[in-house]
């Protein structure tokens, strides 16, 4: 593959929705979804398709996968849980982040749990995440060039492609067992 640092950087790995980025007043949904919209804008795979949508939104509250809003207006915590739910949406079901995130909103609620301070926690992991992502792919890459030389054929370029392919979505899949089987762990405390 040519070009990994150039690949990389269109996946565009850096964008989360920080701190900073949410003002200090309520919004209302299609703020929230404006919000997501220009923050993840980049990262979708075709440009008609939609990061966060009233549907999605409505779904996620009817579901309880965050604690009630006032006066149709999310919060700072609310904002905070839809982009952690943005974010394990692609890997568990709807009802695994729902018994991930129960015993968090309850302390939010009950508590007054600072959201913020392990959201700010998640944001050092991701980026710890995406350093990682980045070495192993350069690694991967590296190594499928290798196991290409293998073959002699013309259509080697797609042959790498495959490969790599084949070896992320092994990745992938591992990632996900794990994270199922610890959200396995969760539900099995409650």
């Amino acid at each position: 593959m040519e070009n990994v640092e150039q690949f990389l950087e269109q996946l565009q790995l850096d964008k989360n929705i920080t701190l900073d980025d949410i003002p200090n007043i309520d919004l209302y949904m299609d703020q929230v979804i404006q919000l997501f919209e220009s923050k993840y804008s980049g990262t979708k795979r075709n440009e008609d398709d939609k990061i966060l949508t009233k549907t999605m939104i409505n779904n996620y509250a009817k579901g309880k996968l965050f604690f009630p809003i006032n006066n149709k207006k999310y919060s700072r915590d609310h904002l905070l849980l839809i982009s952690i739910i943005y974010q394990l949406k692609g890997t568990i079901s709807i009802n695994d982040i729902k018994h991930v995130l129960e015993k968090l909103n309850e302390k939010i609620v009950k508590e007054n749990f600072r959201l913020d301070l392990l959201y700010t926690s998640f944001l050092a992991l991701v980026e710890q995440n995406v350093n990682q992502f980045r070495r192993d792919f350069r690694e991967l890459v590296s190594g499928t060039t290798e196991e290409i030389q293998h073959f002699e054929d013309e259509d080697s370029d797609y042959l790498e492609k495959v490969l790599l392919i084949s070896s992320l979505s092994y990745m992938s899949n591992l990632y996900r067992r794990t994270v199922e089987r610890l959200v396995d762990e969760i539900h099995r405390e409650e």
